[in-house]
């Protein structure tokens, strides 16, 4: 029984766990002590011993984890399909994407992300990676693997990799450094990721052709089509003879494929069914595709933009930088600082309320020939038996899963009102959307120093290169994350009133990290409002550079997130005209007309229709 053998109950408890995250409850987990493998949905992981220790135990789930990922997150058919013929190539191909899949099962989710981690360490134990002594003894696709984890996740490559990364990295980011960077765009969308690491293939020239030719689509979709439309028609009979075998999924995907263009339809149908000869390399079958988030035509931004050095960036909880005690003193001053003005925020806040419960509420269609039975309706057919029974059916609402991100500017010029009633009111906020089942994140947006930290420092000692773009040390601070109650967070908010907090901004960066988060929640509508008193700012880096150069990155990023993102991008401008760089913005002269507008922007956008 399973009671009288640990490694039976830990098998059990593992196999539960690896089919909700793979969201598939056909997965079949066992231990082997040979090769661990996946065929299709069976797992074969490594076995840990009896006595279960952790580290043995970590690497059975990490390995299980990575599977159920693969399983929730990869089309094999769609990755055949982009797969180059080289051998090298394809092994840094499939390494790319194994990073991707597992890069999304990270987010949110400390244990997978440690076990992911001791599993990274298990895998170096035969690679020869570890064993390098020279630049050709380096296998790329273990290298670059690891390199395009680290961009994805934060994750720093195991120790036992260094030695050898360090034979190849300058070599590979020279070639496709900027490949790299991008990649982290586009995790959530499998063809668009296929295809930048297609480009990644030929910068670093391991395929050849013209690495332009995949940042346009648009010379390829006709002659594309038209192969699809030929391989749709023959494909067609042997859709329909499995569809019996997923008509559960059938119907995700049809409902996913709603709103979609055509191209998107044509794709998602193709890829709909596996046929054997598409099994990846360790034999693992294909999903079906998830929902893309941008049209297939729509690839990585290619901005005009430099970063001399992201060593010194740090993304930090707010608990990271202050004590608890702290925290506590400078969240009770918050709250005398706005004593009066947290009353009248608050109504607004509970008319925002009442909109969304009345979008949420239930409302019925009665008299109806099937559904559920009517019970109100019951006592007529026993008072008069010719009476039929009556049924009720619940009508579809409009409203849909929601998170939205609140993005708030944590510069120098912020300091004083601005900032307080800016933390009063995403706390606010962040209590009534909860309240509706609207998760929301508050991130904070600054930098570690005045006039470029170590950055500058660094830039000085190389002998001031020209043109060295960003020069300064960001500071990413998240308050508050989506999936965290706001009870936990609320005194996080305090961490604005800290003397020496606010520095400078450099706000095209900061709605690019904002963006990525938010675009790897699973909700499907998905807000970013961003709240600033002014232009991007930075003075080493304007120092060294034009002085529009943040600004025009600023402007660069609000046109691809409002052209190409599913995200809602909306912006409140403090005493500043935000109006001419957001799509969907409003200026406010005074910060106490903060919060009052914050509620309104928000409510206008669940009362308005996403047309996009």
């Amino acid at each position: 029984m399973a009671e009288d053998n640990p490694l039976e109950s830990f098998r059990q408890a593992l196999a539960g766990a690896t089919r909700a995250l793979a969201r598939d409850g056909e997965v079949e987990l066992g231990f082997t002590s040979d090769m661990p493998a996946v065929n299709g949905k069976s797992i074969k992981a490594p076995m840990p011993g009896r006595s279960l220790s952790l580290k043995e135990a970590t690497e059975a789930r990490g390995f299980a984890d990575a599977a159920a990922l693969r399983l929730r997150h990869h089309n094999a058919r769609l990755h055949q399909r982009g797969a180059p013929d080289d051998e090298v190539a394809r092994a840094v191909f499939d390494a790319a994407e194994q990073a991707r899949v597992e890069a999304l099962g990270t987010r949110g989710m400390a244990g997978v992300r440690a076990n992911l981690a001791q599993l990274a360490e298990l895998r170096l134990r035969t690679d020869p990676l570890v064993r390098a002594r020279s630049r050709e003894e380096v296998p790329l696709g273990s290298a670059i693997g690891l390199m395009v984890r680290e961009r994805l996740t934060g994750e720093a490559p195991p120790e036992a990799a260094r030695t050898g990364l360090k034979l190849v990295s300058d070599w590979i980011e020279d070639k496709a450094g900027a490949d790299l960077d991008a990649l982290g765009l586009v995790i959530d969308d499998q063809a668009a990721f296929a295809a930048l690491a297609t480009k990644l293939l030929r910068d670093l020239e391991l395929v050849e052709g013209d690495p332009a030719a995949d940042l346009e689509p648009d010379d390829t979709d006709d002659e594309g089509g038209e192969e699809e439309a030929e391989s749709g028609d023959e494909q067609e009979q042997n859709e329909e003879d499995e569809a019996g075998g997923r008509g559960e999924a059938e119907i995700r995907g049809e409902q996913d494929q709603s709103g979609e263009d055509s191209s998107e339809s044509e794709w998602a149908e193709d890829d709909l069914t596996e046929s054997s000869d598409s099994l990846g390399e360790e034999g693992e079958e294909g999903m079906l595709p998830v929902r893309p988030n941008r049209p297939l035509s729509d690839l990585p931004p290619r901005f005009d933009y430099k970063i001399f050095s992201t060593a010194y960036d740090e993304e930090v909880p707010a608990t990271a930088l202050c004590d608890e005690e702290e925290l506590g003193r400078l969240r009770a001053y918050l709250d005398q600082q706005l004593v009066h003005l947290q009353s009248a925020v608050t109504k607004l806040a509970n008319r925002l309320q009442r909109r969304l419960m009345a979008q949420q509420s239930r409302s019925w269609e009665f008299d109806q020939e099937e559904g559920l039975l009517d019970a109100a309706r019951l006592a007529r057919v026993v008072v008069n038996p010719v009476h039929s029974l009556s049924y009720k059916v619940e009508r579809d609402t409009e409203f849909r899963d929601t998170v939205v991100t609140l993005l708030l500017d944590n510069s120098g010029s912020m300091r004083g009102r601005p900032i307080s009633i800016a933390a009063i009111s995403a706390d606010i906020l962040a209590r009534t959307l909860e309240r509706c089942g609207v998760k929301v994140e508050i991130l904070g947006f600054t930098t570690r120093a005045w006039k470029g930290g170590q950055s500058r420092e660094k830039w000085l000692a190389d002998g001031r290169p020209p043109t060295p773009g960003r020069l300064n040390d960001l500071r990413h601070i998240v308050y508050k994350e989506a999936d965290e109650p706001w009870r936990r967070a609320r005194r996080n908010l305090g961490l604005m009133m800290r003397e020496g907090l606010l520095k400078e901004n450099i706000d095209g960066e900061a709605l690019l990290w904002a963006h990525n988060r938010l675009i790897g929640r699973v909700e499907e509508r998905k807000i970013l409002m961003v709240i600033s008193d002014g232009a991007p700012v930075d003075d080493s880096t304007l120092s060294v550079n034009s002085g529009t150069y943040l600004e025009r990155h600023l402007r660069q990023v609000i046109a691809w997130i409002e052209s190409r993102s599913p995200v809602e991008l909306i912006a409140i401008g403090i005493g500043h005209d935000v109006t001419r760089y957001y799509e969907r913005a409003v200026t406010i002269m005074d910060a106490e007309q903060l919060g009052g507008t914050m509620v309104e922007q928000l409510a206008a956008l669940f009362d308005t229709p996403d047309v996009r």
